[in-house]
């Protein structure tokens, strides 16, 4: 569809049944979520974090709607506090090495097993740790 809305339901149940727990917490992108699927993970003591669509329309996005059930109301007070907009800004370290892999040309795996394809991933990891370390050592204190 071209678009990630409606996917956290099938990813969390994806995750539990990979891992036969479910999380407490989830972090997802904006869009991933719709205010259904925020109802149904509070129903599951599973807190969201992820941020509000801004409207066109220029209201608050954490303001509390009429319409809002239980879980999504306690989803915009959480994602308006301090704390969850720390444990969301947490997702930033994520999206980084994601934009960088994609800048160096990693759209599509050119090799094929699971053990090829891990070494690549650690060839990306490597080159990422070892340009971040130098500029670590570059940067004046």
């Amino acid at each position: 569809t071209g678009s990630d809305r409606g996917l956290l339901r099938p990813m969390m149940m994806q995750i539990e049944q990979r891992y036969n727990r479910r999380p407490r917490r989830y972090l997802v992108d904006g869009g991933f979520n719709k205010n259904e699927d925020t109802e149904w993970a509070a129903d599951l003591d599973v807190n969201v974090y992820g941020p509000p669509i801004r409207s066109k329309h220029n209201t608050d996005p954490y303001a509390p709607r009429p319409d809002d059930d239980p879980g999504v109301a306690a989803w915009r007070r959480r994602m308006k506090s301090p704390h969850g907009k720390s444990v969301y800004k947490r997702r930033s370290m994520g999206e980084c090495i994601n934009a960088r892999v994609r800048q160096w040309g990693l759209r599509q795996f050119t090799v094929r097993s699971q053990a090829k394809v891990q070494t690549v991933l650690h060839l990306f990891a490597l080159a990422n740790n070892i340009l971040q370390g130098h500029r670590l050592l570059s940067t004046p204190a």
